[in-house]
């Protein structure tokens, strides 16, 4: 511990001694009541690192990276590449929302409840995650089939608002028919795609983007597919880092069983 620390250290000892311990303790307290009274702050650091470090940029651009070397490695062997399909969740896959989940939060509202998600939709300005429009304009350059198979609001107003903003955007291959959105579940519009083409990627940042079963799983249950369907993950499956929300929110945390000590 640095000199000038242990001094503070002391000092403040000396403080609560002669008996103004009270105004100091409840300045301490003070962070420690704001969760009670803003309890979405708890995802302040999950939101600062997903909108502002490097390192999840550098893992989306790995992402995309590594979906076009596997689709590329597709579309050699197909005889036919306009019969192959991407199939790519949206929100935090392709685009962006961050800026809505800080406002939320910063204004101490819950944001997973989702009852702010459907103003934004019409009215919010996402931003192409990095390295998505280029990897979407190249499978669509090679004649491949895009689905954007999302949990968006499926209501006509809010389709037609998210349409528009992909096509705003830039992404290739928008359209009514491309564009699959809350109404059944995730499973079933895949299999919609399925029919007529070959599913060779799939992209997302929540597991059940991949298969029904992680859909509502329990944590360990999740865990134990995850480990199942290893090999996918990197290959057909390409997952993308979100640690703004999820199923994992409200997990409980494992922690050392030892004291503390400070050196």
């Amino acid at each position: 511990m640095p000199k000038t620390l242990r001094l503070a250290v002391a000092t403040g000892l000396a403080v609560v001694t002669m008996g103004l311990a009270a105004p100091v303790l409840a300045q301490d307290a003070a962070p420690d009541a704001a969760p009670a009274e803003c309890q979405v702050k708890e995802f302040a650091m999950g939101l600062r690192y997903q909108q502002q470090s490097a390192e999840v940029r550098a893992l989306q651009l790995q992402a995309y990276a590594l979906a076009r070397a596997n689709l590329q490695a597709a579309i050699d062997k197909a005889a036919d590449p306009s019969k192959l399909a991407v199939v790519t969740d949206l929100d935090e896959t392709a685009i962006d929302n961050s800026a809505l989940l800080v406002r939320d939060m910063q204004a101490c509202h819950v944001y997973d409840s989702w009852d702010t998600w459907g103003d934004w939709e019409l009215r919010g300005k996402p931003r192409p995650i990095p390295g998505a429009l280029e990897f979407f304009d190249f499978a669509d350059k090679a004649g491949v089939a895009i689905y954007y198979i999302s949990d968006r609001f499926g209501e006509p107003e809010n389709k037609a608002a998210t349409i528009a903003t992909l096509k705003e955007l830039g992404f290739p291959q928008v359209s009514d028919d491309n564009v699959l959105l809350y109404g059944t579940t995730k499973v079933e519009r895949r299999a919609v795609v399925a029919k007529d083409h070959q599913i060779v990627l799939l992209l997302g940042d929540t597991l059940h983007d991949f298969d029904g079963v992680f859909h509502k799983a329990a944590t360990d249950v999740k865990r134990d597919n995850v480990d199942k369907n290893a090999a996918h993950f990197g290959a057909d499956w390409i997952v993308f880092p979100n640690a703004t929300y999820g199923e994992w929110s409200s997990a409980p945390l494992t922690a050392w069983d030892a004291e503390i000590v400070v050196q």
